[in-house]
């Protein structure tokens, strides 16, 4: 498999492309090496995290170079995408990992004498598919809570992003091994999408998968045929909605970066802008002021930095382009005008997408449904709250959002009725990086959690576990069936959960008659 610089089709290197066989070799070898994993104290766990975190912000940059190596992003893009929720991810497990993973007491309800917990244990062996469009961040952010759980973890990386991953395994490789454990808790398999089919059904006790609807459609079904459950990401729409009251200056600076970050190449990127008519001239003057001044091209050159600095990179998989200028020109041909870009930029090379305005839109426009994962601002017009919160809804994503106000009342109402995975107010993103809160979707966006007590959790058997607080003996048996048997347990049911003390009552005096019937009967 044939590895390329996306930005100057460059190329890189290969990668093997691994069968079934290859999967299931290196799940097994991970199945091998957990059981003693799973035995390791959280300390040394933590200290395992603590010498990756360090290497991580030591070779930070060669690290984002690798990245923007294998995805065309600009290193900015990198440090902020890829370094800083890998370090926030490794911060937060170090910090909280354990307090998530203890055993937490339950209340044992009816039965005072018995102690009930909940213990969170290793599942075993993790299987993860990533995406390509944040190669060391959607490497490392799903391993850290699975290897923290006490587990093995065996990662598909994507056909896209596969060069920079195996140097990225090298810090898991050499970490581990270092502290005394085997590296084989953490391995990658490259390939196509036959390769990532294999590892759903190669035996993993979970999987999790970040891409798109339709491929997350197809690794539920594998999935189904032996029951290994699945967390599933599957992409945003997400909206951002700008009061009449917003902060200006704030909003503008904010939707640029959401919108144009890493060329819009991200699941909770802004992909659909609802304006208020009383600063939506002013607001739109203003983007495409600032969007016409963004400087795109190579990031990098011979693996350098390119000589001056750019702001946007290039576009990763090359067929994004064609789905991009699909939903522009479907847009543009509904009657939606745009202000700026709108044609690939074929001067730079063939993976550049301009910064691209669009305004004018409705929801007749295929572009304000479906994802384009794209630098395409889609600027639309609403007169009041209950308008924005409806055209936010009317979408099959809901994975993340915005809202701009500075009233707090209003944030939290509208915050409220966004039928999405989380809402941020006067920001962007930032769900994301706090890293105490679950991260995931609803409708198409996917299910299940990652990041959070949630996410670590996610990597768990959640085990009931009851034991005895006061030994009890049982004074009768209640097989063979009695004639007062089923008087006992409808009494019981009636003094318990009966409406009124005398109903109480009527079923206590009928639990006390049964048991005295029962005593007679077992002599």
């Amino acid at each position: 498999m044939i590895c390329v610089d996306p930005a100057t089709g460059e190329r890189l290197g290969t990668v093997p492309v691994m069968d079934r066989a290859a999967v299931v070799a290196a799940v097994q070898r991970g199945r091998a090496a957990q059981p003693a994993w799973a035995k390791t104290s959280f300390a040394e766990r933590r200290a395992v995290l603590k010498d990756i975190l360090a290497r991580v912000v030591a070779e930070q940059r060669s690290i984002s170079r690798l990245a923007v190596r294998d995805s065309g992003k600009t290193m900015v893009d990198a440090a902020m995408g890829e370094i800083f929720p890998v370090c926030e991810k490794l911060r937060y497990t170090i910090a909280h990992g354990e307090r998530d993973l203890r055993a937490e007491p339950r209340a044992s309800g009816l039965l005072p004498h018995k102690s009930a917990r909940v213990e969170y244990l290793p599942l075993g062996v993790i299987g993860v598919i990533s995406p390509w469009n944040f190669p060391f961040h959607n490497f490392f952010c799903p391993v850290i809570p699975a290897l923290f759980a006490g587990n093995a973890v065996v990662i598909k990386v994507s056909e896209l992003a596969s060069l920079s991953s195996l140097e990225y395994l090298k810090i898991f490789e050499e970490v581990l091994a270092r502290r005394g454990h085997p590296p084989e808790l953490v391995q990658v398999v490259t390939g196509y999408g036959e390769t990532g089919a294999a590892l759903v059904s190669s035996g993993v006790d979970k999987i999790f998968f970040t891409g798109s609807p339709q491929n997350g459609r197809k690794v539920m079904a594998t999935a189904a045929e032996t029951l290994t459950p699945v967390v599933l990401e599957l992409g945003g729409k997400d909206a951002m909605i700008i009061c009449d009251d917003a902060v200006l200056e704030q909003a503008v600076s904010t939707a640029l970066f959401g919108v144009f970050n890493a060329c819009g190449q991200m699941c909770v990127g802004v992909e659909r802008l609802y304006v208020f008519s009383g600063i939506y001239d002013a607001f739109v003057a203003q983007v495409t002021e600032r969007a016409r001044a963004l400087r795109q091209g190579p990031p990098l050159s011979s693996g350098r930095l390119a000589s001056e600095e750019v702001d946007l990179g290039a576009m990763t998989m090359p067929r994004q382009l064609e789905i991009i200028q699909s939903l522009v020109d479907d847009a543009v041909a509904r009657g939606a005008r745009l202000l700026l870009g709108g044609k690939p930029r074929a001067e730079l090379g063939a993976n550049f997408y301009p910064p691209t305005i669009l305004v004018d839109v409705d929801h007749s426009m295929r572009i304000t449904r479906e994802e384009q994962f794209g630098p395409v601002m889609v600027i639309m017009r609403v007169d009041s709250e209950a308008e924005a919160i409806e055209r936010a809804n009317d979408c099959p994503y809901g994975l993340g959002s915005s809202v701009f106000t500075k009233d707090r009342r209003r944030a939290e109402r509208i915050a409220r009725a966004i039928h999405a995975g989380m809402t941020t107010v006067n920001d962007f993103g930032l769900a994301y990086m706090i890293q105490s809160l679950p991260f995931g979707g609803v409708k198409i966006s996917g299910f299940g959690k990652i990041n959070g007590r949630e996410g670590l959790r996610a990597c768990c058997n959640e085990k009931a576990i009851v034991t005895d607080r006061i030994p009890v003996r049982q004074g009768m048996a209640l097989y063979p069936v009695r004639a007062a048997t089923l008087p006992l347990v409808t009494g019981a049911v009636q003094a318990i959960y009966g409406a009124g003390l005398r109903e109480k009552a009527r079923g206590a005096v009928q639990v006390l008659r049964s048991l005295v019937a029962l005593r007679r009967q077992n002599r």
